[in-house]
């Protein structure tokens, strides 16, 4: 049976839930009784369990969940407190920034000031669960890897929604909250600054992210496909080849010609899954303040061709001043 594993038939070894290595003076005590679920076993692993918060990890998720029902209840409020009305509208409903008239200045509640402050709780919660990821790592021994990862989703975050609106001196420059009305101010951006896909910074980000799938699927498929041999426990494959790694080392140089380690390719994925919105936030913070529009930009550098001469050239009327008529 053990030969013919595959994703499906996976064989769940369970024994008593481990509770992790001993945590050092001065700690938190973790939390709960952790239990073994049969059906998350298929996707991971099967233990949920014992948890461990923090000074924190308490304060990170009571920043989150204040910020989540000041942006609910605008929802709600929006469609007079309507239960259905909600849950009907709810990908279109948004909570909007202050208006451009009002600057960097704090607005009335009604007119962006909620935002002002669901931005607060939100950018509070995200930094305070950074550092509780960072510190975490230490204390385990780890190194931070997680976290400046993290990070970087962090600083497109801040770009879209703090940085880049203090540059331009406007709140309203920064993203509504909701689902669609992202997904317009996505939309609105791009064609107020002449289409964002002549940004080269968006273009590396769409590469880096396009190359992170990838690489995430091929090291995926890679290590379920040697899993009957072992695959899975990578760490042991590192210290004592055997044929797990040596089947995947092979199959990689007869495809590619070339093979990462199991260790490089970790690397690999992780540099790729980084630079997405590190070169994502570097493209929106130069969209208006250095670059007003990327068409332009593109046919400036020959990136993109200049729109043909179709129509006769407009006369600018200044030029016809007492002119026959």
């Amino acid at each position: 049976m053990a030969e013919y594993q595959n994703i499906f038939t996976q064989i769940q070894v369970q024994t008593v839930p481990e509770s992790g290595v001993p945590l050092p003076a001065g700690s938190w005590p973790r939390t709960g009784t952790p239990v073994l679920q049969y059906w998350l076993g298929k996707i991971g692993n099967a233990q949920i369990g014992p948890i461990y918060l923090g000074t924190l990890g308490v304060a990170s998720l009571l920043c989150g969940v204040i910020a989540f029902l000041v942006i609910g209840f605008n929802f709600w409020a929006q469609v007079n407190w309507d239960p259905l009305q909600f849950v009907r509208q709810l990908f279109w409903l948004g909570l909007e920034p202050p208006a451009p008239e009002y600057g960097l200045s704090i607005p009335p509640l009604a007119e962006g000031g909620w935002w002002l402050i669901a931005g607060f709780f939100l950018t509070t919660s995200l930094l305070l669960w950074w550092t509780r990821m960072y510190k975490r790592a230490r204390a385990l021994g780890m190194g931070t890897h997680v976290a400046w990862a993290f990070a970087a989703a962090i600083w497109l975050y801040l770009v879209l929604g703090f940085i880049r609106p203090v540059l331009m001196g406007s709140w309203a420059e920064a993203v509504p909250f909701g689902i669609f009305p992202h997904l317009d101010w996505t939309a609105a951006f791009s064609i107020k600054y002449g289409n964002l896909f002549y940004n080269p910074f968006h273009m590396l980000s769409i590469a880096f992210l396009y190359g992170a799938t990838l690489l995430f699927a091929m090291h995926g498929a890679t290590i379920l496909a040697v899993g009957r041999y072992g695959g899975e426990r990578e760490i042991e494959q590192i210290t004592d080849r055997g044929t797990a790694s040596e089947r995947a080392a092979l199959f990689w140089r007869w495809t590619m010609g070339f093979n990462a380690t199991m260790e490089s390719i970790h690397r690999w994925a992780w540099w790729f899954a980084v630079l997405c919105p590190l070169t994502g936030g570097i493209g929106i913070l130069l969209t208006g303040t250095v670059v007003d529009n990327w068409y332009l930009w593109g046919v400036h550098h020959g990136i993109a061709p200049a729109y043909p001469e179709a129509f006769p050239a407009a006369i600018d009327p200044a030029m016809t001043q007492g002119a026959a008529p």
